[in-house]
Formats: C-alpha cells, structure tokens, sequence
C-alpha cells in the first residue's frame, strides 16, 4: 500500500506537510506560552519528522511513478 504513487502523493503532499505544520504552530504556542523546553522538542524534533517524511514519500513516489512508467 506504501508502494503506490496515489497513496505517497497523498502523504507527500498533503498529510505530512500539514502534519509539521500544525506541529510547528503547536511547539511555538508552547515557546509563547511556559513550556520553553518542551515547545523547542517539539519544534525541531516532531516538525523535522514530518517534513523529512514528506520529503522520502515524494522520492518513493517518483520511484514509483518510474517504475510505473517503466513497465508500461
């Protein structure tokens, strides 16, 4: 399932991206707010995750997609 373009577009373009997004906005309300250390974690931590995931789902995807192409 990991294998198809459909589903690693899906996560490269769309989920992960929004995921560390939404990680970022997390970690810098904790910064604004007491936890300083905990936001940090999460800022650099769990936001690089997710972005360096998106990153390997699109160079899955275009394996994939030249794999595809490839058979065809």
């Amino acid at each position: 399932m990991l294998k198809k373009p459909e589903t690693l577009f899906v996560l490269g373009y769309m989920l992960l991206p929004l995921l560390a997004l939404l990680s970022a906005i997390v970690g810098l309300t904790m910064i604004l707010g007491s936890n300083k250390i905990a936001g940090a974690i999460v800022l650099v931590v769990v936001t690089q995750v997710f972005a360096f995931g998106a990153f390997f789902a699109l160079r899955a995807r275009k394996a994939a997609v030249a794999e595809e192409s490839r058979r065809s």
